[in-house]
């Protein structure tokens, strides 16, 4: 698995001609051994999205969990596998995410948002953690997480790739 996404944007020149007017990978820099990659793709900030507004993450980084209102986010994530987890949850904190203390022995990670969520598995398997039961996704799955707690149990012994977009949603329950 690469350790960095390559990102191509497209755009208009100024004869209002379809051109690439950006194609980097994100984030600029590898990840150190150990880390997992975030890289950020995309960023609206309202709906309808602006096709005319410069690139919002051109660096690959978006702050937070959530989208801003009325926007989405979309990033690629690396799970490693659960037992090399070696960072915090702070993160799940910022912008957005609420964490819960009392579901926490299902699943260190137990989040939700205020979102609606397509998860896509890219490569290797993750499971899907839920209140009530889990469900094994595998490369090519997708997971429409509907603003309920969940969290990501990675069993392998392997990193997975996950694509999230999340789209700004009412609070549910």
């Amino acid at each position: 698995m690469p350790g960095r996404v390559r990102r191509i944007v497209t755009g208009l020149n100024a004869a209002g001609k379809s051109v690439v007017v950006a194609d980097s990978l994100v984030p600029p820099d590898e990840p150190a051994p150990g880390q997992r990659l975030r890289a950020g793709l995309w960023i609206t900030d309202t709906a309808p999205a602006s096709n005319a507004t410069p690139d919002p993450v051109p660096d690959g980084v978006i702050a937070g969990i959530a989208p801003p209102p009325c926007g989405t986010v979309f990033r690629v994530v690396d799970i490693p596998p659960d037992g090399a987890h070696t960072g915090s949850t702070a993160d799940l904190g910022s912008r957005g995410a609420h964490l819960s203390e009392e579901r926490t022995a299902r699943h260190p990670g137990f989040h939700k948002t205020d979102t609606v969520d397509y998860a896509i598995c890219l490569e290797g398997e993750i499971w899907a953690v839920l209140d009530e039961g889990e469900t094994l996704m595998k490369a090519g799955d997708v997971l429409i997480q509907r603003g309920t707690w969940h969290a990501w149990s990675n069993r392998t012994d392997q990193p997975c790739r996950m694509a999230f977009i999340l789209i700004d949603a009412d609070a549910v329950g």
